[in-house]
């Protein structure tokens, strides 16, 4: 959108648009960019409240009135959530047993274990339909491949592409399954679990960190996770229950 936006201008049309990564938008420099604070996937911040979506809206259109730019300007909101006591309480507890294990392969490849129930759940009930399938592996494998380079403390510098399809492939399982689980819970909750509580996040925290940490492969950290998801994420205390027999 950022190329095409520079095409509008030079017609004489003026755009406008909603960054969910500031990096990006200030890399790529589109004409006028609002960045907000939100989860990815919900530019508008929370769904089915008008008043503050109408906000992020009159905010990216104000930009308009720069006659020139770029215009990088950030969202003051962050989304409303759902208070604690408000919120449904979810029946899936996450103090798992296998947290313990000795490598960060078998912690993954059990997570995934306990996780693929409900990921099939969740698919049924979209009538077969999934996000997963960037990567050409199946989780398995990314889960082996993840797993073996935190165990040798090493990253994919000769595969960076496939490393990034692999993670995505893999947070979008997660979601998905999470999702899946008893509980009305928001946006920002699913990836506070993904994030603090799961094996994979606190391994995905490890990457970010060492990219991160290498001036010239800092961008792929910032592919892995945005600062404000990352902050959190240790694995501790994760027990994913099992599916019920019957669905309700």
């Amino acid at each position: 959108m950022c190329a095409l936006s520079y095409y509008l201008e030079a017609a004489g049309i003026l755009t406008t648009g909603i960054s969910l990564v500031r990096e990006n938008a200030e890399s790529m420099q589109p004409p006028r960019s609002l960045w907000v604070p939100f989860a990815l996937g919900r530019p508008l911040g929370k769904p089915n409240d008008t008043a503050f979506q109408h906000r992020v809206i009159d905010a990216a259109l104000s930009l308009l009135a720069a006659p020139a730019g770029p215009v990088l300007e950030d969202f003051a909101e962050e989304a409303p959530s759902t208070p604690v006591e408000d919120a449904p309480a979810c029946p899936v507890s996450f103090a798992n047993p296998n947290s313990n294990a000795e490598t960060w392969t078998a912690r993954l490849n059990a997570e995934h274990i306990q996780l693929q129930p409900w990921y099939e759940l969740g698919k049924r009930r979209r009538k077969g339909r999934s996000l997963v399938g960037a990567s050409s592996s199946t989780l398995t494998e990314i889960m082996n491949r993840l797993g073996g380079l935190l165990d040798r403390d090493t990253l994919p510098t000769d595969d960076l592409k496939g490393f990034k399809h692999a993670i995505e492939d893999a947070k979008t399982f997660y979601l998905e399954a999470l999702t899946a689980q008893p509980g009305d819970y928001s946006a920002q909750k699913v990836e506070q679990i993904l994030w603090q509580q799961t094996q994979l996040g606190a391994g995905l925290k490890r990457f970010y960190d060492r990219f991160s940490a290498i001036p010239k492969l800092a961008i792929m950290a910032r592919m892995i996770a945005s600062r404000q998801a990352i902050g959190g994420a240790t694995g501790d205390e994760i027990e994913i229950k099992s599916l019920p027999s019957k669905e309700d």
